[in-house]
């Protein structure tokens, strides 16, 4: 696959100037720390989106082959996700209300899965692409954000299998237990389960992205900091609005999941200096 990808950027030189980084590595120069980027030249707009169209593609395959391989596995991961997250007995017995329920849950369990592992290859493929246009540090970055991806997808999964998944079900279950018999369908729980713990392998992502952008020049804390009450509206505008739950519990929760990443990250980068 081609990686010619970024036009000729600026950057500083020591009078003060600026000049645009050549396409040749004998053009390559260190100023400042920084080692200019020695294979960006131009390329027409169309081989960009055929580039960045290989690139989605390859990450779709991965996570439809991770699907594939879990997919022999999801009865067992059903009934472990399904009984560690409700209350045992009569009361978590699941009902399936149409034929393709329960078929339909084992494509869920089995796509999670496949998101989990998507996420660092997207990461990666995204540094494939910009490669050519990166400094050296910058590609240092990158490379190290791809398992720091994978591991806070599993920590994000794992925090909404541990700690919001049982808030959630048992409010659900305090404020219904006295309007009638409860009952749990197959397809509409274990999809809100899914949707959450995939929902919150990617909100894990913010302090990867946030640390990310900022050691590659494209923000500062200072920034982040003083525009902190615009980004806790918009986490909370996404919460509700992509919430499956209409009760309003889950979305909060996720809401204060995302400030709190936020804001420790920030904390994180002032106490380290950045």
């Amino acid at each position: 696959m081609g990686e010619h990808r970024r036009s000729g950027r600026e950057r500083a030189v020591p009078d003060g100037g600026t000049t645009t980084t050549a396409a040749t590595a004998e053009e390559e120069a260190d100023v400042g720390g920084l080692s200019a980027p020695s294979e960006d030249q131009e390329m027409p707009l169309a081989d960009h989106i055929e580039e960045m169209i290989k690139r989605l593609a390859i990450v779709i395959v991965v996570a439809g082959s991770v699907s594939i391989v879990v997919f022999p596995l999801a009865d067992q991961l059903i009934t472990f996700i399904w009984y560690s997250v409700l209350p045992g007995g009569d009361v978590a017995q699941p009902r399936v209300y149409g034929p393709l329920e329960f078929v339909l849950a084992r494509i869920k369990v089995a796509s999670l899965a496949g998101l989990i592992v998507a996420l660092p290859v997207m990461v990666y493929e995204t540094y494939r692409f910009m490669r050519p246009g990166l400094y050296r540090n910058e590609r240092k970055y990158y490379l190290a954000a791809v398992p720091t991806s994978l591991i806070l997808a599993i920590v994000g999964v794992l925090f909404a299998f541990f700690v919001v998944l049982p808030a959630i079900f048992t409010y659900f279950l305090t404020y219904s237990q006295d309007a009638g018999a409860i009952a749990f369908g197959l397809g509409d729980t274990f999809g809100l389960m899914l949707i959450l713990m995939g929902y919150l392998a990617i909100v894990f992502q913010i302090p990867l992205l946030i640390m990310l952008a900022i050691m590659m020049g494209l923000t500062t804390r200072r920034w982040l900091t003083e525009r902190r009450l615009y980004f806790w509206g918009a986490f909370l505008g996404v919460a509700f609005v992509s919430s499956p739950d209409p009760t309003g519990m889950a979305p909060i929760i996720v809401a204060l999941t995302m400030v709190g990443l936020f804001e420790g990250t920030l904390l994180i980068l002032r106490w380290v200096g950045r």
